[in-house]
């Protein structure tokens, strides 16, 4: 009976292990030292506006549950501050929320006077990447304006970067990882 409890501990850890690598999650303290709060005049638009999320990071609401809350909101909620109709509410003052879709994800401290106070934050998981948005260097070529009296040169083109082989991977690893957990856990699970 040990070894099945062994094998079903394997086969867990090495879900999660894969989960973990697969999907490359990021955890962020909202506000950083300073937390969800009203004190020190934090700019959370700023703070949100200097990272980059993406699906499964965690977004951590660190506060005094006496005089805080966190509310996720609708987009004209979050405009105007309204807390009547939250989509969730948040109490205990160390609040953890996944971001499972893209697009914005809007949150509150809905005590009187907070939101309308800068306590309020916008998370955007962004729907395309930036680097699909913008144009390729090599796709197009870029004249200078010449000089008077002199022939007029197109600029050479330059070819963009290569492409990053790092960046597949990762998704190659996390899928050897996982086969090679499961499989083990399987085996230690027959075998007793």
């Amino acid at each position: 009976m040990a070894m099945v409890n062994r094998g079903v501990a394997v086969v867990i850890t090495a879900m999660a292990l894969f989960e973990a690598v697969l999907l490359e999650a990021t955890v962020y303290k909202v506000g950083d030292t300073a937390g969800w709060t009203t004190i020190g005049n934090i700019d959370y638009k700023q703070w949100s506006a200097t990272k980059t999320f993406h699906l499964g990071d965690l977004i951590v609401f660190e506060y005094n549950s006496q005089f805080h809350n966190v509310m996720r909101v609708t987009h004209n909620m979050y405009k105007s501050c309204n807390a009547s109709a939250p989509m969730a509410t948040y109490t205990t003052g160390n609040d953890s929320v996944t971001i499972k879709t893209r697009g914005h994800h809007y949150f509150i401290c809905g005590v009187p006077g907070h939101c309308q106070a800068g306590q309020k934050l916008d998370i955007n998981v962004p729907r395309l990447h930036v680097q699909q948005l913008a144009p390729s260097p090599s796709s197009s070529s870029i004249s200078t304006p010449a000089a008077p009296n002199s022939p007029s040169v197109p600029a050479a083109k330059v070819s963009g970067p290569s492409p990053n082989s790092a960046a597949s991977f990762k998704p190659m690893l996390a899928v050897f990882l996982g086969l090679f957990l499961f499989n083990f856990a399987c085996v230690q699970f027959y075998m007793y």
